[in-house]
């Protein structure tokens, strides 16, 4: 039996998307372990048979590169803001509404945002990821050449997460770029931000939603969430002013005057009492003017469309519970 489990084993390391990779005898994999070893006393020899194991993976360099065609907003909010999704989310909340009320109270960031959040990344917690996150993290880190010093800090973040926690450092698994759990917080995130949010020794954010809810709402707010504000204005647009002011950046610098005075327009009823400085995001079919909390949201995923469909999905899952009075 245990050579049938050996024999399989090998098979499937040996299928396409994995190669014989030893990395333990690479130059800049070595500079790597006698660093980890002088500043944070691991064993040299542990880490080297650590890495000796770990398998190049293809698909993970594949997925990380950049599309060559950027998604549409119309398509990126499509892929989260189906029925599924929205039901998904307010069955969530039912669930876990207790959790959610405290977790506002706490960290001020409303229950629709954290469960928006969760529902975006891993489906309420249904689809976490099925890469080895040693595996992934490091073929990132020695072999993709663009991001190298980003996946080679989270690599560390990682092994010292494993040793400080008692992880099995070649069991976890997660997302091709090494995201971990229900929220896929990175190592860094996971060791800066992740909370025991219900009190039982031990922070979890592989299969304890309560972890998962504090830690999503602990970051929001460590980076700047203002409990009560808005996330986001609609806005229209006139002339053609307004476009110098829509230049992919996402942290709100502007005066809402400048925008008003280059052609941007307002709703009646919008609420400007917090937009002392916003920005304009330009979606391509719409506009919409991020404020502060808007910011916090690309924190999490540095893009416009990621805040954008998180605030969207966020209000469909709040309105829907409401009306279901829930």
């Amino acid at each position: 039996m245990r050579l049938a489990l050996a024999c399989a084993l090998c098979v499937a390391l040996s299928a396409p998307g994995f190669a014989r990779a030893d990395y333990s005898q690479r130059p800049e994999v070595r500079n790597f372990i006698s660093r980890l070893v002088e500043q944070h006393g691991f064993a040299e020899s542990e880490l080297t048979s650590l890495f000796s194991r770990v398998r190049r993976t293809e698909p993970v360099l594949r997925a990380i590169k950049p599309p060559p065609a950027r998604p549409t907003w119309q398509e990126y909010r499509a892929l989260f803001l189906g029925e599924s999704r929205i039901e998904g989310g307010v069955a969530f909340w039912n669930t876990h509404h207790g959790v959610l009320e405290r977790a506002a109270r706490e960290y001020g960031v409303p229950a629709e945002y954290i469960v928006a959040i969760i529902g975006i990344e891993t489906f309420y917690g249904r689809h976490t990821g099925r890469w080895r996150v040693l595996d992934a993290l490091t073929t990132l880190a020695f072999d993709y050449p663009p991001r190298a010093d980003f996946f080679r800090r989270e690599l560390e973040h990682y092994l010292l997460l494993a040793r400080d926690t008692g992880l099995d450092a070649s069991s976890v698994r997660g997302s091709f770029a090494g995201a971990i759990g229900i929220p896929q917080f990175m190592p860094g995130s996971t060791r800066a931000y992740a909370v025991d949010f219900d009190g039982d020794g031990v922070i979890d954010l592989r299969d304890n939603p309560v972890d998962a809810i504090g830690s999503v709402a602990n970051f929001l707010k460590r980076h700047g969430w203002q409990p009560g504000a808005d996330v986001q204005i609609e806005a229209r647009v006139r002339g053609d002013a307004w476009r110098g002011f829509a230049d992919g950046g996402v942290e709100p610098k502007h005066a809402l005057a400048e925008l008003l005075q280059a052609g941007v327009e307002l709703p009646a009823e919008a609420d400007q009492a917090g937009a002392t400085r916003v920005v304009l995001i330009d979606l391509g079919s719409e506009q919409r003017l991020g404020l502060r909390n808007f910011y916090v949201l690309t924190r999490y995923n540095r893009s416009a469309l990621y805040a954008a469909v998180v605030a969207d999905l966020a209000q469909a899952v709040r309105e829907r519970t409401q009306r279901l009075g829930k």
